[in-house]
């Protein structure tokens, strides 16, 4: 077996975490924990294409609300909307009041229930809603808030990866990368992404840098409730609930980046 490479980890993270063309030459935990550690740059990428179609909009006469739609639906089209179908499979576990064993069994089914119905359509009406509001106050306020969210969405992954997490099942992309992540190296990838997210948000003022890195960390303090209450109730952690705690960082991510205006 070849010697493991930091490009073993960012192979990972872009092709597990996105459609990108790349393909995944490791899958063993060395190259899970390099994927897990570099998912925030693959959200980087999302967030950058979803803010480029939404100025582009823009630039192009179209609307805030247009813009908005677009910069939602570029990261469920990079995700082949996965995160999205893991937020409505997790919804409908949880809220289905079933034994573990049972609520995963409903979240493996294809069909979604009613509580991930509606999960799924608050979540992104909220995001649109809120996009819409900031493309309209500023073009570079709405292009900050989709490329925050969709790293801060991404760092939510990293933290959830950290060892003594762990697997809800034993197979699938859950039970890959469940543990993977030291603590300490976790910690090492989120503070720069704090530190990141107030820089940029100084571009438009030092309230907005106070903003921006105080909606990372209420976001992921949320997907951090979220994952100790699916931990508790299904034992663990699953795929679906890595795309919920995705969703559950951006939205909010997205929502604490409105407030105070």
């Amino acid at each position: 077996m070849r010697k493991s490479s930091p490009l073993d980890g960012l192979r990972f993270a872009f092709g597990t975490l996105t459609v990108l063309p790349v393909r995944v030459h490791r899958w063993d935990r060395a190259a899970a924990r390099g994927g897990m550690l570099n998912a925030p740059v693959a959200g980087l990428v999302v967030g950058l294409g979803a803010a480029g179609l939404g100025l582009l909009l823009l630039a192009l006469g179209a609307g805030p609300l247009l813009a908005a739609v677009a910069s939602v639906a570029v990261p469920a089209a990079l995700t082949r909307g996965l995160h999205l179908d893991g937020l409505a499979d997790t919804a409908d576990g949880l809220g289905s009041g079933k034994p573990a064993e049972d609520a995963l069994r409903i979240m493996k089914q294809s069909d979604i229930g009613p509580f991930g119905v509606i999960t799924l359509v608050l979540t992104v009406l909220a995001q649109v809603a809120v996009l819409a509001q900031l493309y309209g106050d500023s073009w570079t306020r709405g292009a900050l808030a989709a490329v925050v969210s969709a790293v801060t969405a991404r760092l939510a992954l990293t933290l959830a990866a950290r060892a003594g997490v762990p697997a809800a099942r034993p197979e699938g992309l859950g039970a890959a990368v469940a543990g993977v992540v030291p603590v300490g190296g976790a910690l090492s990838v989120a503070l720069p992404v704090v530190s990141a997210a107030a820089a940029w948000g100084a571009v438009t003022g030092p309230y907005d840098a106070v903003r921006a890195a105080t909606a990372v960390l209420l976001a992921l303090g949320t997907a951090e409730l979220l994952l100790r209450r699916c931990v508790r109730r299904f034992g663990g952690v699953t795929g679906d609930v890595f795309g919920a705690l995705a969703e559950t960082a951006a939205t909010t991510a997205l929502v604490v980046l409105s407030l105070g205006r």
